[in-house]
């Protein structure tokens, strides 16, 4: 089974030759070295580039061991370079190499050398190391298949395949199993034996159960505000365990490191400022969060929400939570303050979307509801409601349109009808 992936690749091939180190990040198995190692290779290869000009190295691999010391990779690299012709140098998860910048760097000034590196976690995008490649290294993320990357390989229809994409999530090796059972026990062993234990080794962390708990809390909470100050409350109240909302910061700060999960700031619309106090998580993959709560929670309007948050940051949005606060006279006559709620504000250059996850629209009513505060809003950027039901794009006399989740996922042009 083949995924192309041409959104990645198309990258790398745009980026070759360009005297900067091209560094691909994103969570552990969800593509990079496959993006490297296959498709960029196979591209290099027709494009007539020999194997002995294709240095590569996966240091995740035991067998390779030896090479995660600098100075031995250095050497076996170099010692690979023969001619004046371009060599490309492949590195897999480059961070099992201690000082791995001062060896990165050590090619930019090879004429005859294009670097390409894959990373998988904090360690590889600290500040120290974003200051040290600085003007010297591309960043291209990869993120788990969207949807309409799932699709390249189902042959289903979209309907049908949508609850194994919701349940299970877009890890490419998941394609690849043939019943539930095993797809869950994949999933639950990533989680456990790849996820936490990278987490808890690359910190030190010794509070191991509280560090599971708090990823199973958010997890289960997915659309709802982050606050570490009630989080500290519910630890002490329900757990009868002392941890600081400090603590908690940091740990969820860890989950994003590791690519586990984003955090959305809340954005006053109208005020055009940020909430820091007031954010959302979203995961990166939903195989992943419904793994860490043992698949006992496939809600499907949280996951939803969650899937379109994915979408947007895949077509390169950086999205925000939304609000929107007025000041409607009450029937007292004095002015009261009522804030709504923008599920995202996503913005890409000049271009800015406001989006609705409404599950579903049964009544006049909720719809009204979903779209009170797009309606508050006194800018032009478009305004989207995306709904579960397939149905025919629509635009009413607002200018809201309303969107089918299989058409959002499948259709990115639908975003500006």
């Amino acid at each position: 089974m083949v995924i192309k992936r041409p959104k990645y690749l198309d990258q790398l091939i745009a980026n070759k030759h360009n005297d900067l180190i091209k560094i691909i990040t994103g969570l552990r198995r969800c593509g990079k070295s496959y993006l490297l190692f296959t498709l960029f290779k196979e591209h290099l290869k027709e494009e007539g580039v020999q194997d002995s000009h294709i240095i590569e190295v996966d240091l995740e691999n035991r067998r390779n061991k030896g090479l995660r010391d600098p100075d031995a990779l250095l050497a076996y690299i170099d010692s690979k370079i023969k001619d004046d012709a371009m060599y490309y140098i492949l590195l897999d998860e480059v961070q099992y190499v201690p000082e791995f910048e001062d060896v990165l760097n050590s090619y930019l000034k090879v004429k005859n050398a294009d670097v390409y590196v894959t990373g998988s976690n904090s360690k590889f995008l600290s500040s120290d190391i974003i200051t040290e490649f600085r003007g010297r290294g591309i960043q291209i993320h990869v993120h788990p298949l969207s949807f309409a990357e799932f699709m390249s390989v189902d042959t289903r229809h979209p309907l049908d395949a949508w609850h194994d994409y919701y349940t299970y999530g877009g890890l490419p090796y998941v394609l690849s199993l043939n019943d539930d059972e095993s797809k869950e026990s994949y999933l639950k062993g990533l989680c456990k034996k790849v996820y936490l234990t990278d987490i808890k080794e690359r910190h030190e962390v010794r509070l191991d159960a509280e560090l599971k708990e708090l990823l199973q809390i958010v997890a289960s909470s997915i659309g709802s505000p982050t606050n570490p100050s009630k989080l500290e409350k519910t630890f002490k109240s329900v757990k009868n365990v002392s941890l600081s909302n400090k603590t908690i910061d940091t740990y969820l700060s860890y989950f994003s490191d590791a690519f586990l999960m984003e955090r959305a700031i809340r954005y006053d619309i109208k005020g055009k400022k940020y909430i820091n106090a007031l954010a959302k998580h979203y995961f990166s993959d939903m195989g992943v969060r419904n793994a860490i709560l043992g698949f006992r929670q496939t809600e499907e309007n949280h996951i939803m929400e969650n899937i379109i948050y994915n979408e947007l940051r895949i077509r390169g949005y950086s999205v925000d939570v939304g609000m929107v606060e007025t000041r409607p006279v009450g029937e007292n006559g004095k002015r009261i303050r009522k804030q709504y709620e923008v599920d995202f504000v996503a913005n890409k250059g000049s271009q800015r979307y406001y989006l609705q996850s409404a599950f579903i629209m049964p009544t006049d009513a909720k719809e009204r509801q979903e779209t009170a505060s797009l309606l508050n809003i006194d800018d032009s950027f478009r305004k989207i409601i995306v709904v579960k039901d397939h149905i025919k794009p629509k635009r009413n006399q607002e200018g809201i349109i309303t969107i089918g989740l299989i058409d959002f996922l499948l259709k990115p042009e639908l975003m500006n009808l």
